[in-house]
């Protein structure tokens, strides 16, 4: 039989105070009872075993046999021996089961994309290729702020597509957004920032933010996205914002609002952490360039493949101000050793073929019909209903009319399995007005979008009663 070599911790002693196979009997006996090998666990055959420890074969043999005899072992001829199923681990606690999390009827959580059309097969090229072509170097400690080729080839695409100012040595690369958030806050504390104005509504995870050391000051948004106005008496040090599709409002920061914010960051010498939150979807007009393309030594360029690809590869980027540069790499040296590489230079040869842009063109044609499907079951099903914002990403938000109370209908939508978030989930202050929801539709089929808006509906109008 030709199967895998296992490795087995055991210590032999040779000084003849004990024979070696009373030595191998007596830990692999302790391991078992102790819990350090598990019932049903592989160990290594006698060969293997004999071979790792050199001695002979007979010897291990033996230890096997009184073992099987005790019944700590199940050995099978052709088999490979394994730890009986039938010991009994002393002093183990009961293991409890992870309750499963019950299935919602009908998923319209916001900010996943579809993860059945991640493209395993081009993906699986690019990463062959990119393995293929990756100097030997680049496979040691290097290059922790990330791979040269990978911040080459977002350079090239961040600038021909968002308009950025991205010279390769700005950028950084992170393990996904919240990383890239939490250097940058760290840096600007140790840069001496205190505070930071936030849009409210917005994220609802700002703890990181605040283990940093800054203070979190919100600031309304409207139809025109952050109230720059505000930002005066706010005394901020920082801003944070997604001005190309504000989450979870769904609206976009007009082109007024840009230039204020803009001018109160040279005139307050701030910084903007621009969150450049599904720019890449936008389905009735030509997006919106990046901010940090327009003032590129005040604005902070965050992006990540998570809403383009996948969470899972745990990839996203920092365009930094050469003046925060260092200041964000020394917190990147004091967190982690980067990013895997081998991803890096996979997504670097996925933007360099075109394949990245190819996948995005293929995601906007999805997701647009899936939003169509939705707005127009909604003018079926819910005609009261409002969709606010711009035709853009991977949720709507939906107003409801006045009079209707949010509790109510919280409980029916639950009872009635459907999953979903409110405008009022993520809202720092206290919210005035009718309820709002946020409906994602990027992972469901046109078939489901239409049956979970019907049974939306009948879920509303049960809880407006």
């Amino acid at each position: 039989m030709t199967s895998r070599s296992l490795e087995l911790l055991i210590s032999l002693v040779r000084d003849g105070t004990a024979t070696l196979g009373a030595q191998i009997e007596d830990q692999i006996r302790c391991a078992v009872r102790e819990g350090k090998l598990a019932p049903g666990a592989p160990i290594p055959s006698t060969r293997d075993l004999a071979q790792q420890l050199g001695i002979s074969r007979p010897l291990v043999v033996e230890a096997y046999a009184r073992l099987a005899a005790d019944g700590y072992l199940s050995l099978r001829q052709g088999a490979r021996p394994r730890v009986s199923t039938c010991v009994v681990v002393k002093d183990t606690p009961p293991v409890e089961p992870v309750p499963a999390t019950p299935k919602p009827r009908f998923d319209f959580l916001p900010a996943m994309p579809d993860l059945s059309a991640f493209p395993r097969a081009r993906w699986l090229r690019a990463y062959r290729s990119a393995l293929t072509k990756m100097p030997t170097d680049d496979l040691g400690y290097r290059d922790r702020h990330g791979s040269l080729v990978l911040r080459r080839a977002l350079a090239d695409y961040l600038g021909r597509v968002r308009g950025l100012v991205a010279d390769p040595h700005r950028i950084i690369v992170t393990s996904g957004f919240e990383q890239g958030r939490t250097l940058v806050c760290r840096a600007l504390r140790a840069s001496g920032a205190t505070r930071i104005a936030v849009e409210d509504p917005s994220y609802t995870e700002w703890e990181p933010v605040r283990r940093a050391g800054l203070t979190i000051l919100p600031v309304q948004v409207d139809e025109d996205g952050m109230r720059t106005d505000l930002l005066a008496n706010q005394q901020a040090d920082a801003v944070m914002l997604t001005p190309a599709h504000q989450f979870p409002t769904a609206m976009v920061m007009s082109g007024e609002r840009r230039r204020a914010l803009l001018a109160w960051l040279v005139r307050s010498d701030a910084y903007a952490i621009e969150d450049d939150y599904d720019a890449e979807y936008r389905y009735d007009r030509a997006p919106t360039s990046a901010l940090q393309g327009l003032d590129p030594d005040h604005v902070i360029y965050a992006g990540t493949v998570s809403k383009t690809l996948a969470p899972a590869l745990r990839l996203g980027w920092l365009v930094v101000p050469e003046r925060l540069r260092e200041a964000v790499q020394t917190e990147q040296r004091l967190t982690d050793y980067g990013c895997s590489r081998i991803e890096q230079h996979a997504l670097a040869e996925f933007m360099a073929t075109g394949e990245y842009d190819r996948h995005l063109r293929r995601m906007r044609q999805r997701y647009r019909i899936r939003r169509d499907t939705l707005v127009g079951a909604l003018a079926e099903e819910l005609p009261e209903a409002v969709v606010e914002g711009i035709s853009a990403g991977l949720h709507a938000a939906v107003r409801l009319p006045s009079g209707y109370q949010e509790a109510a209908i919280r409980h029916e939508i639950k009872r009635s399995g459907i999953a979903l978030e409110f405008l009022s989930d993520h809202c720092l202050g206290p919210r005035s007005g009718p309820p709002t929801l946020l409906l994602g539709y990027a992972r469901s089929p046109d078939a489901s979008i239409r049956a979970g808006i019907r049974a939306l509906a009948s879920a509303i109008r049960a809880g407006a009663i």
